[in-house]
């Protein structure tokens, strides 16, 4: 017997944008210095817009995106450079909680993975760069199932993949409506604000 424990990236993982603003630990305070771009103006006029609404969902390529968006946005130079700085600055990950699951990892009745809002290239970076390919037994992103979190669809994609569970699977993560999400599909969704709500749990505390 098994349980299934998820994770979240960004907020959770990696200290990255959080769903609580005064946690969050920002990529882009250079990104005016470095290349020219308003860090205000790059989040609003390609996050918001075409990185939520085709890239995370894997309709397009991070790299076809920013080849369209980032000389409206002051930079002509190449994308491929461009993301090379994006993922080496938004990749900072919270090793306190990384450590703590890899003592999960050494029992044989749980199975780890990750759950998140991601584009391809950044999953696999995380993936293969950052080390979590040591650690979790696969990675669900949101460009390989197609469709983003919380919406029913994403949670569907996933029990295919692991099959039937005799517990409900364990999520971490800082957004309230994938929590909500999560919940709404049978798991066992926890509001993920610092380390404390990990270590605090029962389930997980009496397995450490």
């Amino acid at each position: 017997m098994s349980r299934a424990v998820f994770f979240d990236v960004d907020g959770v993982l990696v200290h990255g944008i959080h769903h609580s603003p005064t946690r969050t630990r920002r990529w882009d305070t250079s990104l005016q210095d470095d290349f020219g771009i308003d860090p205000a103006r790059f989040t609003e006029e390609f996050i918001f817009d075409v990185f939520v609404k085709k890239v995370v969902n894997g309709q397009m390529s991070v790299i076809e995106a920013l080849e369209r968006h980032l000389p409206a946005l002051g930079y002509r130079g190449s994308p491929m450079v461009f993301l090379d700085y994006w993922l080496k600055k938004d990749s900072v990950l919270n090793q306190e909680l990384i450590d703590a699951i890899r003592q999960l990892k050494a029992r044989s009745d749980i199975r780890l993975y990750v759950a998140t809002n991601q584009e391809h290239i950044r999953a696999s970076w995380l993936w293969s760069q950052c080390g979590l390919s040591q650690i979790f037994d696969d990675m669900f992103h949101s460009a390989r199932a197609g469709v983003r979190k919380p919406d029913p669809a994403y949670f569907d994609f996933i029990h295919r993949h692991i099959g039937p569970q005799n517990e409900p699977p364990l999520f971490f993560d800082d957004t309230p409506k994938v929590v909500e999400g999560a919940r709404a599909h049978g798991w066992e969704a926890v509001l993920f604000d610092t380390n404390e709500q990990f270590f605090d749990h029962p389930w997980v505390r009496q397995r450490l």
